[in-house]
C-alpha cells in the first residue's frame, strides 16, 4: 500500500504468503487468526515454487497461506508475518478484491476488530 494512498480501513485485503511446510503454515494461520490480525486463513499444500535466488534457480513444494482482514490491519499483519516467518524475504502480498459479498466483508470486520 502507497503511503500516499487514501486508506478504506475498512476495506478487505486478502493477504497472501507462502511457507515451507505445513506445520510453519499452521502455527502463523492460528497466531493470525487468536491476534485478531485476520478472520480467517486458509492453508493450500502441494504448491510448487520456481525461483532464482542468490544466483540459483531453485525449485520447493510450499504451502500457501491466505488470510483475510482489512485494510487497517495491514501494517500490524504485514509486521507479523515478516517476524515470524522463518524465510530472510518473505512473500507478503495484500490484495483487495473490488467486489466481495457484503455480509462476509461485515464478519471479516468484525472479527479482525473484535476485542477477545
Amino acid at each position: 500500500m502507497s503511503e500516499n494512498a487514501l486508506v478504506n480501513l475498512s476495506k478487505l485485503l486478502v493477504v497472501v504468503t507462502s511457507l515451507p511446510d505445513q506445520e510453519t503454515a499452521k502455527a502463523i494461520a492460528h497466531a493470525l487468526v487468536k491476534n485478531n490480525l485476520a478472520a480467517c486463513v486458509q492453508l493450500m499444500g502441494g504448491i510448487a515454487s520456481i525461483y532464482r535466488w542468490e544466483g540459483k534457480i531453485c525449485e520447493e513444494q510450499e504451502v500457501l497461506l491466505s488470510a483475510k482482514t482489512t485494510e487497517l490491519k495491514w501494517l500490524e499483519i504485514s509486521a507479523f508475518i515478516q517476524s515470524a516467518h522463518p524465510y530472510d524475504l518473505p512473500e507478503i502480498l495484500a490484495f483487495s478484491p473490488e467486489q466481495y459479498e457484503k455480509q462476509y466483508g461485515k464478519w471479516v470486520e468484525s472479527e479482525v476488530n473484535s476485542k477477545t
